[in-house]
């Protein structure tokens, strides 16, 4: 019987024909208990159980969150749409609730959480505090959830055109995907496709070209890990490939770019090339490096300690601020000033995050403790 794996079980009460980014309730829940080493059954078990309400449709930060936690059930409406049933009393309780679609007759011993009261959690993998998405899945609240779904799987803390920019023409691109079968692998070897051609015009001088390629790459760097993230497909392999591709290519892009400019007339003499590729290929070492040695220490990422360090995350010398400081150079016919320009921002942002690593060490020595301000709301 289930109760003898040791794996907590994870049922779906009730039936919706309504499909979230093409998958049943059953499904999709399905995929996010075994995303999580659970095990999805059935039928309500003898046992503890998470229970989910096929009635409506939550963000996985809520699974993870409450799996933590027996005995609580999150309502809406006072209906309980998804629960941590400690035993399998509560378990019998609370799925005849969600079959009925009523509150719990008898909430002695749950830790209720009303959704309308605005209950905040930390979403550390994806660096932000939030009241993830509940509502009743209905054909006139799939368009609606399904945005929230998508902006549900942004990162919190990451760059100005990806926070800014991106987003629209993404959840664009990502409900095509979806509806057509695309798998967030096949999104990323498109993109590994772009990345290589702008990379080869950035060589010949074809800086607007090479550019408009490049954020087709770029889109498609955000489409793929949303994808994922919203029909629960995400894998070991998947991760390495759109991860590795995002950590090899950037130094590619600056080293070529700067080779590209003796089809402009406008080469460096040898001094100046290397020591802006000096600066930028070290300083992006040294900020991977620091950004490290931060995690180690902390135990999170730089980019959440404080406030400022989540606004500078925006603006720091990674690939995307660099392409908007190269755009702007292209724009007045100069892209060796936009490569120099590059070169003393990324020395500019290594030395701020070299100061706030100093800063961590200094608070740890003293006998404090590094918590990131999302965690503090």
């Amino acid at each position: 019987m289930v109760q003898n794996t040791q794996v907590l079980p994870v049922v779906t009460i009730g039936e919706n024909p309504v499909r979230l980014w093409g998958l049943s309730p059953s499904v999709r829940v399905g995929r996010i208990a075994r995303a999580a080493g659970l095990e999805p059954v059935d039928s309500v078990p003898e046992s503890a159980a998470i229970l989910s309400n096929a009635a409506f449709a939550w963000d996985p930060a809520w699974f993870g969150n409450i799996t933590s936690r027996p005995g609580t059930v999150l309502t809406l409406g006072g209906i309980p749409a998804l629960a941590h049933a400690a035993d399998a009393h509560q378990a019998a309780r609370v799925a005849a609730a969600m079959a009925a679609g009523i509150p719990l007759a008898d909430s002695a011993g749950f830790d209720v959480v009303a959704y309308e009261d605005g209950p905040t959690i930390e979403n550390k993998q994806l660096r932000k505090r939030e009241t993830p998405f509940l509502m009743a899945l209905t054909p006139s609240t799939l368009r609606p959830i399904e945005r929230a779904s998508y902006f549900g799987a942004y990162k919190g803390v990451t760059d100005v055109l990806t926070k800014y920019l991106w987003p629209e023409w993404a959840l664009v691109l990502t409900r095509i995907c979806a509806k057509l079968g695309v798998t967030p692998n096949m999104v990323t070897t498109v993109g590994a496709v772009f990345c290589v051609i702008a990379t080869v015009l950035f060589a010949y001088g074809h800086y607007w070209l090479g550019m408009a390629l490049g954020l087709v790459f770029m889109v498609l760097d955000t489409v793929d890990g949303k994808l994922a993230r919203c029909t629960i497909t995400s894998s070991a392999w998947g991760n390495v490939f759109d991860h590795g591709m995002d950590l090899v290519h950037p130094p590619f892009w600056w080293w070529f770019w700067a080779t590209g400019l003796g089809a402009w007339g406008l080469a460096y003499d040898p001094a100046t090339f290397w020591w802006v590729q000096g600066a930028i290929q070290g300083g992006y070492v040294v900020q991977r490096l620091i950004e490290g040695a931060f995690i180690r220490s902390a135990g999170m990422h730089i980019h959440v300690w404080r406030p400022f360090d989540s606004k500078f995350r925006l603006i720091t010398a990674r690939r995307n601020p660099n392409m908007v400081i190269l755009f702007v150079a292209m724009v007045f016919s100069r892209p060796d000033i936009g490569l120099v320009a590059v070169a003393w921002w990324t020395a500019v942002s290594c030395l701020i995050h070299a100061v706030r690593l100093v800063q961590a060490w200094i608070v740890r020595a003293r006998g404090g403790t590094i918590t990131s301000w999302l965690a503090e709301g």
